[in-house]
């Protein structure tokens, strides 16, 4: 099928692959694949089209899934990232799974509890640690949020292949200039969680910000993050961050996703805080702003604005590339939700899913 859109979705019991014309109008589900197993996130590889998944089993361990014809097989050799035996820590769960750039064939990288990176150059069946970030000076100042200590954001640069960022909570974002050889933190005008609750906590510290997503716009340099207490943007690759939230009912919120072409455009789906993490006043809106975060609008056309509960979890919002861009979520009460429209209006297409934890998108 030319121009189709295929959604990869995780969830708590499996994954689950939607497929659609450039119309997205209609959309055929099949799966689940990998039953039984706690996908965090799953992302189909522009560069050759395989499939990826970080699958985590309570009962046989973590796994990286790949499959190169959308579930019909699944490679049994890639092996799962792993620390040393002398290490003294071991890998809790796998999180982000982020395919390499188009310079970099088989390169793919891995985000895990607890706070720790990954990388592969063989496709997924051998792993070494990126020990730079994973002894990282300020380390003793990270701590675990109620997801765990997690590297769940991953974003390269497409123009530098020596640059990238990645977010961990609850301790940052975190640059590297040099391929991983040494790493920053990027934490400059984030708020730290901790002094919301303790005075005697620093608001702006080095490192301890509970960013929840980090996402790259259309323009160079140009991110923005999604966190514990409120919603930034930065136009100097993380060097800096400018607080955006005025406008949103809400200064916490898991999912963020930005436009594919227009760097003006990013998404949010604010919840009511860590304590009740359903929608403000039971009303599921998703945010848009066009232009950078200084204003915002409720997006609402087709979803549940009373008595609406349910949660997000942070891999569960994203973006397709065409022209008129789609914007997707997903709910741990197991609805998916679709935008053709840039998000001017909303269509559920599956509502029994179990709940989701990722939804990524991609044009074949």
């Amino acid at each position: 099928m030319a121009d189709s859109v295929v959604l990869t979705v995780g969830t708590r019991k499996g994954l689950f692959l939607l497929r659609s014309n450039k119309q997205r109008d209609r959309w055929d589900v099949s799966g689940p694949f990998l039953t039984g197993n706690d996908l965090t996130h799953a992302t189909i590889d522009p560069r050759d089209g395989a499939l990826y998944a970080t699958a985590n089993d309570a009962w046989f361990g973590n796994r990286i899934a790949v499959s190169p014809d959308f579930g019909k097989t699944w490679r049994e050799d890639p092996s799962a990232p792993r620390f040393a035996e002398d290490a003294g820590r071991s890998v809790e769960r796998l999180w982000r799974i982020e395919p390499g750039r188009d310079s970099e064939p088989g390169v793919i990288y891995c985000g895990v509890d607890p706070g720790c990176l990954f990388r592969s150059g063989d496709g997924g069946q051998t792993w070494v640690e990126d020990t730079a970030l994973n002894n990282h000076p300020t380390r003793t100042g990270w701590f675990p949020g109620a997801g765990g200590l997690i590297v769940h954001s991953i974003v390269l640069d497409p123009a530098d292949g020596d640059r990238m960022w990645v977010a961990i909570s609850a301790a940052g974002v975190f640059r590297t200039d040099d391929g991983g050889a040494s790493w920053q933190a990027m934490n400059k005008g984030l708020k730290n969680i901790g002094a919301k609750y303790d005075s005697n906590i620093e608001v702006y510290s080095e490192v301890g910000q509970c960013v929840h997503h980090l996402v790259a716009s259309a323009a160079p340099g140009r991110l923005y993050a999604q966190t514990h207490w409120g919603t930034y943007r930065s136009d100097d690759g993380a060097a800096s961050w400018t607080e955006i939230t005025e406008g949103l009912p809400s200064d916490f919120g898991m999912q963020m996703a930005t436009h594919p072409h227009n760097a003006d455009v990013a998404y949010v789906l604010p919840l009511q805080g860590a304590e009740f993490r359903g929608p403000p006043e039971g009303k599921l809106r998703v945010y848009r702003t066009s232009d950078a975060g200084k204003t915002w609008e409720a997006m609402t056309k087709g979803l549940p604005q009373e008595d609406a509960f349910m949660g997000s979890y942070r891999e569960g919002m994203t973006a397709d590339n065409l022209d008129s861009a789609g914007i997707y979520f997903g709910t741990n009460t197991g609805q998916l939700y679709a935008s053709a429209d840039e998000g001017d209006t909303w269509r559920r297409i599956t509502s029994d899913l179990p709940p989701i934890s990722s939804v990524s998108a991609a044009v074949l």
